[in-house]
């Protein structure tokens, strides 16, 4: 027998073996079969392998980055905007103020009668930080309340007796123009007192300067724009104090905001030339009475401003009646629903007016009559 393997076995042997059992055709058919099946075998390996299943690789999932929000108007900001201190500026609103400049820009904006029937805005800002500001004019106390409510330095020039005692009092963050006249200027279109400006960046700096440089306070509870398919409140009319500066609202569905209209004409602002459309219009019931007289005989307004009364909030389309809150001076002003619940206001700019009764407030709308 051949030994293959093992003591003894040698190669020439194995040669010597097939060479006189194989002739040369056999050998060379021998080799072609060989050669055959092996790239069969190959072929059926790379198909299989062709064939199999390919795992995608393994992506680890990156979670986005939250939205940060202003806790002001509560839409998306910078996270240095987020911080950013807020400021209010007391704005006139006599017929000889008007159009205003920075009204578009306003996150929050308070609207009260000042004294003798004449409104007058307290407006906030946080990340907005207008040009131009103004005309700018003097202070009562509950502007001062309510602005206190947002931990916001507050500009204006001089104020009531109660007011200029009051900000000293409470603490208030005062940027009077009497005591900061740097930072304030005259404009030479409009006579004085209705010339009073300023700019954001201005204020910013002053108050930087003071030591002012964030807010903390409790912003609004807020929430997703839902546009109403029935609206119920597309003509809103708040009354005042007469024709001149009674407001009017028109809902505008495509941008779901409201136009405003304030004397019968449409409410402007002065640098954008854009007609005022706030995303959320509110009237608080707040109670008011005569303060003392002025010094040309006119009453200054009293508001009770702490406490609790009736709110009409107007968004979407629709209205809500609640009830508003605001236990201190410092402390947050709040909506809340019959539920008892935060009452949610879209993000944007909320325009605030105080009213004196529940019947200076009409509205109407596709799903309503006129309603109380």
């Amino acid at each position: 027998s051949l030994k293959l393997i093992g003591p003894g076995g040698h190669f020439w042997r194995l040669k010597h073996w097939l060479n006189e059992r194989l002739t040369k055709k056999q050998l060379i058919f021998g080799a072609i079969a060989l050669v055959l099946v092996l790239g069969g075998l190959v072929a059926f390996g790379l198909s299989m392998f062709a064939n199999a299943p390919v795992k995608p690789p393994v992506v680890a999932k990156k979670t986005p980055p939250p939205v940060i929000t202003s806790p002001l108007t509560g839409l998306p900001v910078t996270a240095a905007q987020a911080k950013h201190i807020v400021t209010g500026v007391m704005i006139e609103n006599s017929d000889f103020a008007r159009p205003q400049s920075g009204l578009r820009q306003a996150g929050v904006v308070f609207e009260a009668i000042a004294e003798g029937g004449i409104t007058r805005f307290l407006t906030l800002f946080q990340e907005s930080i207008p040009a131009n500001i103004g005309p700018i004019r003097s202070l009562r106390p509950y502007y001062l309340g309510w602005d206190m409510g947002f931990d916001a330095p507050i500009a204006h020039v001089g104020g009531s007796p109660d007011a200029l005692s009051d900000i000293r009092k409470w603490h208030g963050k005062n940027l009077d123009e009497f005591f900061n006249p740097g930072s304030y200027h005259r404009i030479s279109t409009r006579e004085a007192p209705h010339n009073v400006y300023t700019s954001m960046a201005t204020l910013n700096a002053l108050e930087k300067s003071k030591g002012w440089t964030t807010s903390k306070f409790t912003g609004f509870a807020r929430k997703k724009d839902a546009p109403s398919k029935t609206p119920n409140a597309t003509s809103i009319d708040f009354t005042l104090s007469g024709s001149d500066y009674n407001v009017h609202y028109a809902y505008d569905a495509t941008n779901n905001a409201y136009r405003r209209w304030e004397g019968g004409a449409k409410h402007i602002d002065a640098t954008t030339g854009k007609q005022l459309e706030p995303k959320v219009a509110i009237a608080m019931v707040v109670p008011l009475g005569r303060g003392v007289l002025d010094a040309t005989g006119a009453y200054y307004s009293d508001y009770n401003y702490l406490g609790t009364g009736k709110v009409y909030v107007f968004q979407d389309g629709n209205v809500t009646i609640g009830t508003w809150h605001k236990n201190s001076n410092a402390g947050a002003l709040t909506f809340s629903g019959a539920d008892g619940k935060p009452l949610k206001l879209n993000a944007g700019q909320t325009w605030i007016t105080a009213v004196a009764i529940s019947g200076d407030v009409l509205y109407k709308g596709t799903a309503s009559a006129t309603t109380k």
